[in-house]
């Protein structure tokens, strides 16, 4: 058995943390969980001791470090074959590895404008132009994956991989922000928002008594 440590952010607000969190527990692996409140005055040295970037989520796997959500569900991804984490089929991985690069490294308005906030409601805001955009983006690509791969199971390419991980988060700002989902994108969402894994996650939120301001828009007066 590996031993398996993951180190992460605030379940409120760390939608960095959740993607390979919600890998690891859907998936069954093992770990222990270190979690450090974000933007507290100790915070970045707690997090440069196991962080060579200064950022969570990190992953220890006994003396090997490894950091960034996706390079985290990429090196599970190799260790653990047996969880198809990523689609057997090389042209079904190969979208699913292109899908989850692009949450990866786009959708910037919608990072900035819909910030994760498990415990709170903000129906309607931060809905700009941008933001729109990469919400049709978002849902034009879980409609196509659940078009071409639904046969083979609920999620964007049938059973549970790094894609899923990589869009839980958004999930979760669509439900925050009251983002009307139709159809395939409607069932998709129940289906991540029904994941007992992700309800673990959900009520430790909740629980959490830590208020960052920056991530607690005000509504417009």
């Amino acid at each position: 058995m590996r031993d398996y440590t993951l180190i992460i952010g605030n379940k409120n607000y760390s939608s960095w943390s959740l993607r390979p969190w919600i890998a690891m527990r859907h998936s069954g692996l093992p770990f222990r969980e270190i979690r450090i409140p974000l933007y507290t005055p100790q915070a970045q040295d707690e997090i440069r001791r196991y962080s060579p970037s200064g950022k969570v989520p990190v992953l220890l796997d006994g003396s090997l470090t490894v950091w960034d959500s996706l390079a985290i569900c990429e090196y599970l991804a190799e260790k653990h074959p047996e969880l198809e984490l990523w689609p057997r089929d090389s042209a079904a991985r190969a979208c699913a590895r292109s899908l989850s690069a692009e949450m990866h490294s786009g959708f910037q308005p919608l990072r900035q404008n819909m910030t994760m906030n498990i415990r709170r409601t903000f129906p309607g805001m931060g809905r700009t132009v941008d933001v729109a955009a990469n919400i049709d983006r978002i849902t034009r690509a879980w409609s196509d994956c659940r078009q071409r791969y639904g046969a083979a199971g609920p999620f964007l390419f049938g059973r549970f991989g790094i894609a899923d991980a990589m869009y839980t988060p958004v999930v979760l700002r669509f439900r925050t922000y009251a983002v009307q989902l139709t159809g395939a994108c409607r069932e998709y969402a129940d289906t991540i928002l029904g994941l007992p894994a992700l309800q673990q996650w959900l009520a430790e939120a909740t629980a959490e008594t830590e208020v960052i301001p920056a991530f607690e828009p005000a509504p417009a007066q």
